[in-house]
């Protein structure tokens, strides 16, 4: 997504003189040996879309064009905060209001978190471009202009962007080093009118380049050639008519809708962007890591007593009280720093052990699954482990955590055993880690005593761990977990 600042637009100069400057550089159109000139015809409105080729962007994700006498164009580019898409959560200026630079605009969604956007310059918002509630923006698109001067305003009343108005592609769709030439202009009038065929003029898309050189991102082009479908026909939306994953998934799915009959009762609803990156983030774990699981039931008698005999101090003390998901994740930091190896994540050329143990917690909220991050876990003690995870989980709630509560992490816990019941289940590795801990419920069973004819009664708990196996040997796996379940069930040994 672009916010675009765009200066006073009064004269009709055709010279157009464009510079890149570096952070802390003042725009200057004195040096010849960095600037050149375009000669271009067209209104100041139309300068925005038809320039926007030859921006130069700065280091500090800011271009700028500039006529000649005066009128500049300034361009800031957003961070990258989604690598897929975002949506406009709520605009907090309206069109016609002054800005000054870090000033907050808007708040976009995206798949992680919902953020603030800032101004960049000082000046007036002339024209939001992308309405409050509008989903699934690409990064790259434009959803607003700013002008400097007042007067300004009303140039761009009517102003509707063009597929040039966007700003560089996102990291995931990273054109081929070909495509950063130019593409060759449209060709549709001579291909697409051969004379046996005539009707194959409407099912050529009006936004591809040309039919002898279409260009696609990698990712596209492999999806497409996996499901044996011709670029030629996928309608691009991506930058400067580039086909991109969205488009052959879009034309995927509306083929199946032309050649599979409806079922009579569906509902089709778009989720929250952070159910669709984590179905991919899932599925490319399924696909790329070879997993492996490993269980073991412990004795958790030991640690409810304790549990309970620290709740009762807490209380006494006006303190939080302490769950079983807290002692679980101080078991699991110890048992990383005893066996390290468990404590890494896989490179194409090697792989990279962690000094620090930082432990991801699954949080389930309405708005999807959130994985915050508990960082230096080993070191904590078990009241503030629970208040941070308290704290993130309420954050997660509302939605509002940032890149910092969530990245970072070396390994993962997810609890289903607690809050649901679930007796046993095999967790999906949080990529680039290397294992996941999975925690079932606890349940009473009946166990030998030590006379022959004696039995007692005691609470056990399942835990299983997924491997990554090119990272954790099954030996590895099994020392992990033997650890773990040594401080689960001497508690004590977790408080020296």
């Amino acid at each position: 997504m672009i916010l675009k600042h765009v200066s006073t637009l009064l004269r009709r100069e055709h010279a157009v003189a464009v510079r890149g400057f570096s952070n802390g550089t003042q725009p200057s159109l004195n040096g010849r040996e960095d600037m050149f000139k375009i000669r271009l015809n067209c209104s100041p409105v139309e300068r925005i879309s038809k320039c926007s080729a030859s921006n130069v962007p700065m280091s500090s994700g800011i271009s700028t064009m500039s006529t000649m006498t005066g009128p500049t164009i300034f361009r800031g580019y957003m961070s990258y905060l989604s690598k897929l898409q975002g949506n406009i959560a709520r605009w907090l200026k309206k069109e016609g209001d002054k800005v000054a630079p870090g000033e907050v605009l808007c708040e976009v969604e995206t798949d992680k978190a919902t953020v603030e956007m800032e101004c960049m310059e000082e000046g007036f918002l002339a024209k939001i471009v992308k309405e409050e509630g509008e989903k699934g923006i690409q990064v790259g698109e434009v959803i607003a202009i700013t002008v400097e001067e007042e007067e300004d305003i009303q140039k761009f009343k009517d102003y509707k962007p063009s597929s040039s108005d966007s700003g560089p592609a996102a990291p995931e769709e990273k054109a081929a080093p070909e495509a950063k030439a130019a593409p060759p202009p449209p060709k549709e009038e001579k291909v697409e009118k051969p004379a046996s065929t005539p009707e194959a003029k409407t099912s050529k898309p009006s936004s591809a380049p040309s039919e002898d050189r279409i260009f696609a991102s990698p990712l596209a082009k492999k999806l497409a050639e996996d499901n044996s479908v011709p670029l030629s026909s996928i309608k691009a939306t991506g930058p400067e008519g580039r086909i991109v994953k969205a488009d052959v998934e879009e034309f995927l799915a509306s083929r199946g809708k032309e050649t599979t009959a409806k079922p009579s009762k569906v509902t089709d609803s778009k989720g929250p962007a952070l159910d669709y990156v984590t179905a991919s983030r899932l599925a490319f774990s399924k696909q790329t890591i070879p997993h492996y699981y490993l269980t073991v039931d412990t004795c958790v008698d030991k640690m409810m007593s304790l549990r309970s005999q620290l709740n009762s101090f807490q209380e006494s003390s006006g303190g939080k009280r302490i769950s079983v998901n807290d002692l679980v994740i101080k078991a699991a930091a110890l048992a990383l720093r005893k066996v390290p190896q468990c404590n890494s994540s896989w490179t194409d050329e090697y792989i990279r052990q962690f000094s620090n143990v930082n432990i991801n917690v699954a949080v389930q909220t309405e708005n999807g699954l959130y994985v915050p991050v508990v960082k230096d876990a080993d070191k904590k003690g078990l009241s503030t482990i629970g208040e941070e995870v308290r704290f993130l989980a309420q954050k997660a709630k509302e939605n509002s955590l940032k890149p910092e509560d969530y990245e970072g992490g070396t390994f993962t816990v997810s609890n289903l055993g607690g809050p649901f019941g679930i007796k046993q289940f095999c967790a999906v590795i949080n990529p680039p880690q290397a294992a996941i801990l999975a925690i079932g419920s606890a349940e009473k069973r009946v166990v030998a005593g030590s006379a022959p004819d004696q039995f007692n009664v005691a609470s056990y708990m399942s835990v299983t761990l997924s491997c990554d196996h090119r990272v954790i040997d099954g030996a590895i796996g099994a020392e992990w977990l033997k650890a773990f379940k040594g401080y689960i069930e001497t508690p004590e040994s977790m408080l020296l």
